[in-house]
């Protein structure tokens, strides 16, 4: 790993932030003084640069992928400049230890204020909207405003941080993968992603090619769960056709139901709807059928009233997913029954109005 990882630094070193050593980590951090969290992929601490600038430094576990995690998350974010996508400042490779350094993001990541009861971390809407709107544009960029196209395989509200002034930006590229432009189909050996957010094609073989749009239904689990203020699975909902959020919501959007949310003025009634059918036709069964994310922002942006509210949702018969022992994929907790309940529907029009 040590080879392929320093094969790749010097190949690159160009378009690389600064590469700091292992004792430099501890003195920024005063020797992991403080734990900002933690996940599958290791910990993450706070730090301050001699510039006097907080930082946030992620140290990774060991992985078992010959490097290929650090690799993609240092080559993927070293090239990208936007503002709706986490800056990489520095890294450090010194064998098993592993490190990454990116601006602080002070509000933290986006779950902890959309599942959250405490009054201090509640956002309105008006203010969702305008991060579910950084949000595609970060990923419109990744796809379509770089050399290369990058798909990030794991977009969900843990992986999106909030800045001082609640701007957000997509962060943790451990999965994602580079490609040509042109390249709009691409291969993958295992599926890649969180399961609740991953699109059915990653795991379920006959529904369609893998390729940008994955990145799109990923968007759209996000979206609604944005909207709604609770993730997409609810193991214990009352009504069991509540367990999978889209396909109850469909139902109350379409009826011009009140959703299941707090009490809410008009206006904020049309943004939460808008999200919500834009969700819906992101997190359509058939990638064909999704629209790109350049699409995804014109109709997040557009007039509600002439916002087409996509087919009636499908339960999609169980398949048999890919072997979970291969997949690279972070298990949260997940209703068992939920993974089969993948919605579908008729297009009412071809993918060329989207492109």
């Amino acid at each position: 790993m040590d080879k392929n990882v320093e094969e790749f630094l010097r190949a690159h070193n160009n378009f690389l932030p600064i590469r700091y050593s292992y004792s430099n980590i501890k003195k920024i951090t005063r020797n992991f003084k403080q734990k900002l969290g933690e996940g599958g992929y290791g910990s993450v601490y706070k730090g301050t640069l001699r510039s006097g600038n907080e930082v946030a430094i992620k140290i990774l576990k060991q992985s078992k992928a010959n490097g290929q995690d650090f690799i993609s998350e240092v080559a993927t974010i070293g090239r990208i400049h936007h503002v709706n996508v986490v800056q990489l400042l520095g890294f450090c490779f010194e064998g098993s230890k592993q490190a990454l350094v990116y601006n602080l993001m002070s509000n933290g990541s986006l779950d902890k204020h959309i599942f959250t009861d405490e009054v201090d971390k509640f956002l309105d809407y008006k203010r969702l909207y305008e991060i579910a709107l950084g949000v595609a544009r970060g990923i419109e960029y990744l796809h379509r405003g770089c050399d290369m196209q990058i798909l990030h395989f794991d977009i969900k509200p843990h992986n999106i941080l909030l800045d001082q002034n609640f701007i957000p930006k997509i962060s943790d590229f451990g999965l994602a993968r580079l490609y040509p432009t042109d390249h709009s189909i691409v291969s993958l050996i295992a599926a890649r992603g969180t399961l609740g957010y991953m699109a059915p094609e990653l795991f379920y073989k006959n529904i369609g090619s893998v390729s940008y749009k994955a990145d799109v239904y990923s968007f759209g689990m996000l979206l609604m769960e944005m909207a709604g203020r609770r993730r997409n699975i609810n193991a214990n909902a009352e009504r069991s056709s509540q367990i999978y959020f889209p396909l109850w919501v469909y139902d109350q959007v379409s009826e011009l139901e009140s959703v299941e949310m707090e009490e809410v003025v008009e206006e904020e009634r049309m943004v939460i709807k808008q999200m919500i059918v834009v969700a819906l036709w992101c997190i359509q069964l058939n990638p064909d059928h999704r629209p790109p994310m350049r699409k995804v922002l014109e109709l997040l942006e557009g007039d509600i009233h002439k916002l087409q509210m996509p087919p009636k949702p499908l339960i999609y018969p169980r398949d048999e997913p890919v072997n979970n022992d291969k997949a690279e994929m972070e298990l949260e907790t997940f209703s068992t029954s939920s993974s089969a309940q993948i919605i579908s529907a008729s297009f009412p029009f071809g993918d060329s109005d989207f492109v």
